[in-house]
């Protein structure tokens, strides 16, 4: 069950336009969403991401009893450095999706908005002796990501995952205020998710379905070490890395931009040649208007779709670039 975090009080600043669906909590955009993006892209603001879930682990044995359970190598992981991480089903199938970082004392870790509830009772359940606790603290910590190229500065005692994407704090919830104060100017989630499209990052609940495994994402690598040991989901893992195909893979489009609305997720992709009536070969799963690109989006489609098809997207055309090769 999902369990909504607490409403940003930054949705209060100037401009706020509150965001729906999924991102609930937070501000869609600030006002003028191009001059958001291009903040962000230049490396001065920051963002609220406060509706996401945090998740934290201590103990003596956290490390090695996560590196059990998750498809990354964190049984060494040094403190500080940001990595990210699933849990898979028995299956193979995403369930979850972590970012996390070691402090030296406590994992902290950010997830999608209220699946921490989930996530938390599934670790719960796979505690036996460990010399672990696991705790959701999303009451307590917000997320607040600044982008690549920022100097802002970090509040003495933050957690901070530093990515080539930016840095995510955990900040304390009661100084997000202040943080946004002297921290300006605020770019919303949609800003922020056009700068995800554009880096192809897939998203739990957006580029993912109930049968995702993590090839079809681009995500070997990145989420998923094929060296480690064994953890729920690897068999499947290993077969799909060892015949190298993955049933579906994931798309960057770009789209015509004389469309005045953008194709919603669950739009049917189809090749071009076959129109409107064509046989459906996906669907987007998330769209976006980029400050440089115009209208973009990311699909899954089949893996024997022509890299080079061109395709639609509803009743509009896109151009396909690839992400995960077929």
């Amino acid at each position: 069950m999902l369990r909504h975090s607490p409403t940003s009080p930054l949705l209060s600043l100037p401009g706020a336009v509150p965001a729906e669906g999924r991102d609930e909590g937070v501000a869609a955009h600030y006002g003028d969403l191009f001059r958001e993006q291009r903040a962000l892209a230049g490396g001065t603001g920051f963002v609220d991401l406060s509706h996401r879930g945090v998740v934290t682990v201590t103990g003596d044995d956290r490390l090695g009893w996560l590196h059990l359970l998750l498809t990354q190598h964190v049984s060494d992981l040094p403190a500080g450095r940001a990595t990210e991480a699933l849990i898979l089903t028995a299956h193979g199938h995403v369930e979850h999706a972590m970012y996390l970082v070691d402090d030296g004392e406590t994992v902290w870790m950010h997830v999608e908005p209220g699946t921490q509830g989930d996530l938390l009772a599934y670790l719960e359940s796979m505690k036996f002796f460990y010399r672990v606790e696991t705790a959701d603290r999303t009451e307590d910590f917000a997320v607040v990501h600044l982008p690549a190229g920022s100097i802002a500065d970090v509040p003495e005692g933050v957690a901070v995952r530093q990515t080539p994407h930016g840095r995510d704090l955990f900040l304390p919830r009661g100084g997000l205020e202040a943080y946004a104060g002297a921290h300006g100017p605020a770019a919303g989630i949609l800003a922020y998710e056009a700068l995800r499209v554009e880096a192809h990052r897939p998203r739990l609940g957006f580029e993912t379905d109930h049968r995702t495994i993590p090839h079809e994402l681009g995500w070997i690598g990145s989420a998923v070490h094929l060296q480690k040991g064994c953890y729920r989901g690897q068999e499947t893992v290993a077969r799909v890395q060892n015949l190298g195909k993955p049933p579906r893979r994931l798309v960057f489009l770009h789209l015509d931009g004389s469309e005045v609305l953008l194709p919603p997720p669950g739009t049917p992709v189809r090749l071009a040649a076959d129109g409107e009536e064509g046989r459906q070969l996906g669907f987007v799963t998330t769209s976006a208007r980029h400050h440089e690109l115009g209208p973009i989006a990311l699909a899954l489609v089949k893996r024997n779709v022509p890299v080079d098809a061109e395709l639609m997207a509803g009743n509009t055309a896109a151009a396909q670039e690839v992400v995960v090769e077929p």
